[in-house]
C-alpha cells in the first residue's frame, strides 16, 4: 500500500511539472481567420530548428542562404538549410556586456552582391563605460574583415541599459540607426547629442545635407527624429516609403511610430506610462508639436525586434507589422490601414520572451526567443 502510495505521489509530481512548464513545449498550431480575400482560415506550424540560444538578438540572410544569428554575449551563429552548422564568424569587435548591452542587431547591404558589407550594431566599450556604436565589415571565409566604425553615440556613460539599437536602410541606400535614451531622460529633448534619437547616414556613415537639423546651432547632424526612449525595434516599408519602429515606455506606454523627418516624439515630456516605482513622470498624453503614436500598449508587452510581412506566403498577411515582445511572451500580428492601427492578434503566446521576428529573401517568417532560446521558423499550411 506504502510502495502504491509513493508511485502515485511520483507520479503526480512528475504530471504537475509537466504541466507546469509551458514554455518548454512545442509551439501549438496557429489558425488565424484571415481577411476577406481568404475561403478558410490560415494554419501556420511553429517548426522549432535550435534551441541553445542564451539572448539572442538579430537576423541576416546572406545571398548563399546562410542566416546570421547575433548572441548578445558577442557571437554570430551560422546557419544553413534551417540547420546550426556549428560554425561562429570570428573577427567580431568586443562588445560591452554590461546589463542590456552587447553584440545586437544585424543587417546586410541592400546591394550586397556588389559591395558585400555587413552591418551591426553593438555596444562597444568605451572610457567611461560604453556606447552605442555601429560597424561594417565583409567576410572572407568566416572571419570579418576591413572592419570599418561608422557610429557612435555620445555621450558616454556607464549604464547598462536602453542602448536601442537597430538599424535598417531604405530604398535609397541610407541606414537608420536607434539609439536609446541610456537613462538620461534630460537629454533626450536636447538636440546636442544622440541619445534617445534615430538617425540617418549614409552606408559609410557620412552625414546627408538634407537631414533635418544639418543647419541648426549645436545639433548632431545625424539626428532623424528625436524624443525617443528606446526603440528596440525598427523595419523600413520598402513599398510605401515608411520607417516604423517601436519603443519601450516605462511602466506602461509602450508605442509604434511611424518615424519622420524632424519630428519629435516626445518622451519625456509625453507619455502614456508611469515611472517604475509609480510615480508620474509626465501629466501629459498629448502635445501640440508632438507626433502621437500610432498605438500604444498599457501595460507594456516590452516590444522588440519587428518584421513587415511582404511574402505571398502567408494570405492575409501581407502589410502586417510582426512585433516581437518580451514581457508578454507574444508575437503580435499588427494590422494597419496606411498609417493607421486597425486590430492586434496575439501569436504563439506563452512560447518564450520573444526578442525578434524577420522575414527571409524566400518569404518566410522566422522568429527568435529567449528563456529558452529558439530558432522557430512559422510554416503556413492548408
Amino acid at each position: 500500500m506504502k510502495y502504491q502510495l509513493v508511485l502515485l505521489l511520483v507520479s503526480s509530481f512528475i504530471l504537475a511539472c509537466k504541466q507546469g512548464s509551458s514554455s518548454s513545449e512545442a509551439p501549438k498550431e496557429i489558425v488565424v481567420e484571415g481577411d476577406s480575400t481568404q475561403t478558410s482560415p490560415l494554419k501556420v506550424k511553429p517548426v522549432t530548428l535550435y534551441e541553445n540560444f542564451s539572448n539572442p538578438w538579430g537576423m541576416a540572410w546572406l545571398p548563399d542562404g546562410r542566416l546570421l544569428v547575433t548572441e548578445r554575449s558577442g557571437e554570430i551563429l551560422v546557419f544553413k538549410d534551417d540547420k546550426y552548422t556549428g560554425q561562429k564568424l570570428t573577427g567580431v569587435p568586443n562588445v560591452y556586456t554590461n546589463g542590456q548591452g552587447g553584440l545586437l542587431d544585424i543587417q546586410t547591404h541592400p546591394k550586397y552582391d556588389e559591395n558585400g558589407w555587413i552591418y551591426f550594431a553593438f555596444a562597444k566599450p568605451v572610457s567611461g563605460g560604453g556606447a552605442t556604436a555601429v560597424m561594417r565589415a565583409k567576410l572572407r571565409g568566416n572571419e570579418l574583415v576591413e572592419k570599418q566604425e561608422i557610429f557612435q553615440a555620445s555621450p558616454v556613460n556607464s549604464a547598462g541599459i536602453h542602448f536601442g539599437s537597430r538599424i535598417a536602410f531604405d530604398n535609397e541606400g541610407y541606414l537608420y540607426i536607434v539609439a536609446g535614451e541610456r537613462g538620461t531622460n534630460e537629454k533626450v529633448q536636447e538636440l546636442s547629442n544622440d541619445l534617445g534619437k534615430i538617425h540617418r547616414v549614409f552606408d559609410d556613415g557620412r552625414v546627408p545635407q538634407d537631414n533635418p537639423f544639418v543647419n541648426t546651432s549645436n545639433a548632431r547632424p545625424s539626428i532623424w527624429s528625436y524624443g525617443h526612449r528606446n526603440p528596440q525595434g525598427m523595419v523600413y516599408d520598402k513599398e510605401n516609403n515608411r520607417l516604423w519602429a517601436v519603443e519601450h515606455g516605462p511602466k506602461g506606454g509602450d508605442e509604434l511610430n511611424l518615424v519622420e523627418k524632424g519630428k519629435n516624439y516626445g518622451w519625456p515630456v509625453v507619455t502614456y506610462g508611469i515611472g517604475y516605482d509609480g510615480t508620474p513622470i509626465s501629466d501629459k498624453t498629448e502635445m501640440e508639436g508632438i507626433q502621437k503614436p500610432v498605438k500604444y500598449w498599457v501595460p507594456s508587452p516590452a516590444p522588440c525586434g519587428m518584421a513587415l510581412v511582404s511574402s505571398d506566403k502567408y494570405p492575409g498577411w501581407k502589410g502586417n507589422l510582426l512585433i516581437a515582445n518580451l514581457s508578454f511572451k507574444y508575437v503580435g500580428r499588427i494590422k494597419l490601414n496606411g498609417t493607421s492601427f486597425v486590430s492586434e492578434e496575439k501569436l504563439l503566446e506563452n512560447v518564450a520572451r520573444v526578442r525578434h521576428v524577420a522575414q527571409s529573401p524566400d518569404g518566410f517568417i522566422y522568429v527568435i526567443t529567449e528563456g529558452p532560446g529558439k530558432l522557430i521558423k512559422l510554416v503556413p499550411g492548408s
